[in-house]
């Protein structure tokens, strides 16, 4: 292509997902590499029985999520002692009031290997409820209907689908986002009703555009239905009266080129988040009858130094999410008097974000915190008198005392000058020193921001003399839009760079040395690790990649695969000789070299619907071929799962054991 050419000795590999003559050597290929991961870890089975045990010790088993009210019931999940799933409840009116098992996930699940339920979905009138099931890890619901006063189901099932719905205000009509059986993609909003044959739903909307995501949802307040197409640069709303299920949708405002918006209902106005003219976002209104953006006017402007997030609407309150300085805030805004507050958190580096807050008519916020060293956290703040009420905190079976851990914030300055920040925890005894070992976490795509957060699974590396490093590398949005930006396209080897800068800094600091650093990144962040290793291969004792996406060119030139009409705008389209040259200059398939490599741990699924399986597993093969170094390299695929790993419960710790002892063993830490 444009000249250029590439031999992809391994392309048999992906017959699997094609159906192709070679699937059951693919097959036998991924058991024979998963048979010998598991002889070369052999020596650490027990420690990681012993690992596992420790971090499901941790987790409470017997545990319930913190009730939610919205139309007259309190909605909550729980859990059983030895279960993998959990419960779906509600109780109406009153938290002493008897409870209702709506959906028993534990009991669905049973007899299959890979089981979720997703998209609870409750009808105005509370007798319904719409849910989707995947059994199989490749995001292709199938959902069903249940009636919840007879507890029975209808014989309505719509196949293929994302998983979510939304009722119309008539308890009949349901709306969802059909997705194409091959490519996986969302192309089609439809309309079901209740009690008829869904291969005959209408189609209320079809996106032409192969690069748009869609969905549909509600408002708030209940009054609209709307429909969301969006690529990377731009997107586009549609509404619907929720009253009139059978109307026609309406453009809110036709799709601009590089133009962001998101909308919601508040009283007598939309209220519009958008990139329009403001790199970091602004806030805008406009009235109900006249949504174009010629009608569209500024609440909140564009300001340089903060990231205007999103928006919670309530009925008498408003509540911005913004980002300063890499962290979130939430700002209160009294909309009746126009008194603005920010909610206190007090500590230097954390996460804390809207929680679950479907009451349009309500002055308390749900929100969630959590920091480094303090674990997941729910409360209930007071919009009015500002009092916040401590729901619930992650409990740590066996105690957990966060003054034995010290977190802190770190700034490196890269090859160009910029400042990326790096969030830090150890225990406190442990020292820093060029013997310590240290592990770094990044992402690094999509403006997806790492924020710090509690993990009760990490306190088993940091026992044990880990230093964990979290990097706020560009190409996320932790530092607001340019971040972003910065680092996709044709800046995408920032990202790479800056977590090679960031290695070098914490070595050069003492906190660690090359003889004792590991790097993880999982997906894109998998990229990020394939590239590090081509490109300072020394610089790591170890590397952790989980569901990488490394075969950048090969992929974005393959349009039957899932996602990849959607990412155009984030990597480049390789059909442009500009974007092929650069995608194939970092790409980590395409660089692979005779060098030496360090120990490296790579993960996939066999059922991965975002990253197909084939592409670690081709990148694991020339690897082989081409290292000159005796270090490990390991290829475990999960045969039943796909990109987010096992969906029980407990299972996906094996997997963790399985990076942890890895690590261990490198250093020869025992059990």
């Amino acid at each position: 292509m444009h000249g250029d050419k590439r031999n992809d000795e391994y392309y048999w590999m992906g017959d699997f997902f094609r159906e192709g003559p070679d699937s059951e050597q693919v097959v036998e290929y991924l058991n024979a590499e998963n048979a010998y991961t598991d002889t070369m870890m052999a020596g650490t089975a027990k420690f990681q029985e012993q690992l596992f045990a420790e971090m499901k010790g941790r987790i409470k088993e017997k545990d319930e999520s913190v009730p939610v009210f919205s139309n007259g019931y309190w909605y909550y999940t729980r859990s059983e002692e030895g279960e993998q799933y959990f419960k779906y409840c509600r109780k109406r009116g009153s938290l002493e009031a008897p409870e209702e098992i709506l959906l028993d996930i534990d009991e669905m699940a049973e007899g299959h290997p890979y089981y979720s339920a997703v998209g609870f979905n409750v009808s105005p009138d509370n007798k319904l409820l719409a849910y989707g099931v995947d059994t199989v890890s490749r995001r292709q619901y199938t959902i069903y209907i249940k009636n919840l006063e007879t507890g029975e189901h209808f014989d309505d099932k719509i196949y293929p689908a994302s998983g979510g719905s939304e009722w119309g205000n008539d308890n009949k009509t349901l709306f969802y986002t059909a997705t194409n059986p091959k490519t996986l993609l969302s192309e089609k909003i439809k309309r079901h009703t209740l009690g008829t044959d869904a291969k005959k739903d209408v189609v209320v909307y079809n996106e032409k555009d192969k690069s748009n995501y869609i969905g549909v949802g509600k408002t708030k307040s209940e009054k609209y239905i709307v429909i969301t197409s969006s690529a990377t640069m731009s997107s586009e709303y549609l509404i619907l009266d929720a009253d009139k299920p059978e109307g026609q949708f309406e453009v809110f405002q036709p799709r601009m080129k590089d133009v962001l918006y998101d909308v919601d209902h508040q009283g007598d106005k939309f209220l519009i988040v958008t990139n329009k003219d403001a790199l970091n976002f602004r806030l805008m209104e406009t009235p109900l009858n006249k949504t174009g953006v010629e009608n569209w006017k500024e609440v909140i402007p564009n300001r340089a130094d903060v990231l205007l997030e999103g928006i919670d609407v309530f009925k008498d309150y408003l509540v911005i999410t913004e980002r300063k300085n890499g962290l979130l805030q939430l700002r209160i805004r009294d909309v009746a008097s126009q008194a603005e507050h920010y909610v206190d958190f007090g500590e230097p580096a954390y996460t804390a974000y809207a929680g679950s807050n479907p009451e349009y008519n309500s002055s308390k916020l749900r929100y969630v915190y959590t920091s480094l060293t303090t674990p997941g956290s729910v409360y209930d703040y007071d919009m009015q008198s500002r009092e916040k009420d401590l729901k619930k905190r992650q409990e740590v079976v066996g105690g957990y005392d966060p003054g034995e851990y010290v977190t802190e914030r770190l700034y490196a300055t890269v090859r160009d000058g910029v400042k990326v920040p790096i969030s830090v925890v150890y225990k406190k005894d442990t020292p820093k020193s060029p013997e310590t070992p240290l592990l770094m976490y990044a992402y690094g795509s999509y403006g997806n921001s790492m924020d710090a957060s509690f993990s009760s699974t990490r306190l088993s590396l940091l026992n044990r003399g880990f230093i964990y490093a979290l990097v706020h590398i560009r190409g996320g949005q932790e530092m607001g839009r340019k971040w972003y930006e910065d680092g996709k396209m044709f800046k995408k080897k920032n990202t790479f760079n800056d977590f090679i800068d960031c290695a070098e800094f914490l070595i050069r600091e003492k906190y660690t040395s090359p003889a004792h650093l590991y790097a993880e990144g999982g997906s894109a962040g998998g990229l990020l690790m394939g590239a590090i290793s081509n490109m300072r291969p020394e610089l790591w004792h170890g590397i952790i990649a989980d569901v990488p996406f490394v075969d950048v060119v090969t992929t974005m030139l393959d349009e039957s695969i899932p996602l990849t009409t959607n990412e155009f705008d984030e990597w480049g389209n390789p059909k442009s000789k500009e974007s092929y040259d650069y995608m194939k200059s970092y790409s980590p398939y395409d660089n692979v070299e005779r060098k030496a490599y360090p120990n490296m741990l790579i993960t996939t699924g066999l059922h991965d619907s975002q990253v197909q399986y084939f592409e670690p597993a081709k990148w694991v093969a020339r690897l082989r071929t081409h290292k000159t170094d005796n270090n490990v390299l390991l290829l475990k695929t999960n045969m039943e799962a796909g990109h987010g790993g096992a969906s029980g419960r407990f299972d996906y710790l094996k997997e963790i054991a399985l990076q942890f002892a890895f690590m261990f063993a490198l250093e020869g830490v025992g059990e």
